[in-house]
């Protein structure tokens, strides 16, 4: 895991609270769009020179291992993976114990539970899954929360379920000590051995939350999931449900006029997601997520798989890497128990909230909810799943209204054109919060891209994409897939 940190962005400090540099000693220039034109494009954040997307052409190919084709594990892309694990639980049903992808060999693992009925096995292998006999079962993992919910809902907690080992991934944070460590401790070892791990993570579990740049309510700034298209047919996007605690107008400025307003919001609880609808309902909001350099589109969105690589979005760290930990994840926040989270090594910080996880291949991953540590440490991070906010909010993803998958801000003849490329002042919103925002942190703060994201990248190859990544580092492009700086 790896970050990207600029001169603009809020920097963390020891205490918690972040800083801004001077308005006077940043490069980015910025451009006014006209309102209608102006669509916060989805997931961008502050132009990252230092992050070059470069999507694989290459479709995967059989291994060429020797042997029976059909009882062969295929070789699949990651996306596809997701597909057959999602068909191979109800195939397989209460002998499913969970699946991953093994990303080295491209191939997905699938946990079965050992019975009478060999069929199931056979069948998972001839549907192209390696099978790996385990002791088990998701249901029986799934009681197992169940009972970590019901005894030892800490805040500072959090657990999920990880396929590779089969177990219950138990985390506490530096929070859990004393009583609530021995209650913790008890808990995991009534479920019995073999059915979970326990871990100490060394930083606090709280959602990402920040003052400075990219879309604004209140005092507190956060960052846009996706652009998706309401169940009214109205231009809207997702982003982080404890964002919205600071206030239900956005503005892409600080102080500036409201875009778009908050029309449903879950969090705590049941997830952390928001439906935030554009005022306008001409907006043109492009299914993309635009790192400044390259934009990435969004064709769908999909199940997150244990082993598969994912990407991250976030104004205040750029672009970073990592993979999938764990499913099906609870996360003790001092403000509430959230459930049905994506568990990652993908680093997260103050301000990073409400982004974009999503894979090199265009699949809409995850909205960054919160976790502990930071992208000079390291530690936990947790996401709503995509799938499940859309579902629960009857969006669609994608563009709403008149807009096109790429038609609007950030892509044609808006991405390009030089007078407009940057999605202007609105735009890098950053460069307004200045210190004044810098640690701003309500609850609903957390990520602070989306102001930025209009035309962070609109314009790649102006000065605005160039000027915009200068604080970021140089660009690597190698043609092998998505990357950052170093």
């Amino acid at each position: 895991m790896r970050t990207n940190s600029h001169p603009g962005a809020p920097q963390q400090l020891p205490d918690g609270g972040t800083y801004s540099v001077p308005q006077e000693e940043r490069s980015l220039s910025h451009k006014r769009i006209p309102k209608r034109k102006a669509a916060i494009a989805a997931g961008s954040v502050v132009a990252l020179g230092a992050a070059a997307i470069l999507l694989p052409n290459a479709n995967a190919s059989q291994d060429g291992s020797s042997g029976d084709a059909a009882a062969a594990p295929k070789t699949l892309k990651a996306g596809d993976a997701s597909d057959l694990a999602s068909q191979l639980s109800g195939l397989l049903g209460e002998a499913f114990g969970g699946s991953y992808y093994d990303s080295d060999s491209q191939q997905l693992v699938v946990n079965v539970v050992p019975g009478d009925n060999n069929n199931v096995i056979v069948q998972a292998k001839a549907a192209g899954a390696k099978v790996r006999e385990v002791e088990n079962s998701w249901s029986e993992l799934q009681d197992g929360a169940s009972t970590l919910k019901s005894e030892a809902t800490i805040a500072g907690t959090s657990w999920s379920i990880d396929p590779r080992t089969n177990k219950l991934l138990v985390t506490a944070d530096s929070t859990v000590t004393g009583a609530k460590w021995d209650r913790l401790e008890s808990t995991v070892q009534s479920l019995g051995s073999g059915m979970a791990t326990i871990k100490k993570s060394a930083g606090t579990f709280k959602p990402f939350v920040s003052g400075g740049d990219a879309i604004f309510a209140g005092g507190s700034r956060c960052s846009l999931g996706f652009n998706v298209t309401a169940g009214d047919g109205s231009p809207a996007f997702l982003t982080a449900g404890h964002c919205t605690l600071g206030g239900n107008e956005w503005s892409d400025t600080q102080g500036g006029q409201p875009i778009a307003t908050v029309d449903q919001s879950t969090f705590p609880g049941d997830g952390d997601f928001a439906l935030v609808k554009y005022d306008d309902p001409a907006t043109e909001a492009p299914s993309e997520v635009n790192t400044g350099n390259q934009t990435v589109q969004i064709t769908e969105a999909a199940e997150a798989t244990v082993g598969q690589e994912v990407f991250r979005m976030g104004s205040t760290t750029g672009l970073s890497d990592g993979q999938v930990l764990g499913l099906d994840a609870t996360v003790n926040y001092p403000e509430g128990t959230v459930t049905g989270l994506i568990q990652t090594n993908v680093c997260a910080e103050p301000g990073d909230s409400g982004g974009s996880l999503f894979t090199q291949d265009g699949l809409a991953i995850g909205l960054t909810s919160g976790g502990s540590g930071d992208c000079t440490v390291g530690g936990e991070t947790f996401f709503q799943p995509v799938t499940t906010a859309l579902e629960a909010v009857g969006a669609t993803l994608g563009a709403g209204g008149g807009a096109g998958a790429g038609g609007g801000a950030g892509a044609g003849e808006e991405a390009g054109a030089g007078e407009q490329a940057g999605a202007g002042e609105e735009a890098g919103a950053g460069e307004q919060a200045g210190g004044e925002e810098a640690g701003a942190g309500q609850e609903a703060g957390a990520g602070e891209q989306a102001g930025e994201e209009a035309g962070a990248g609109a314009g790649q190859g102006q000065g605005q994409g160039q000027g915009q990544g200068q604080g970021q580092g140089q660009g690597v492009e190698d043609n092998s897939g998505l990357t950052e700086s170093r």
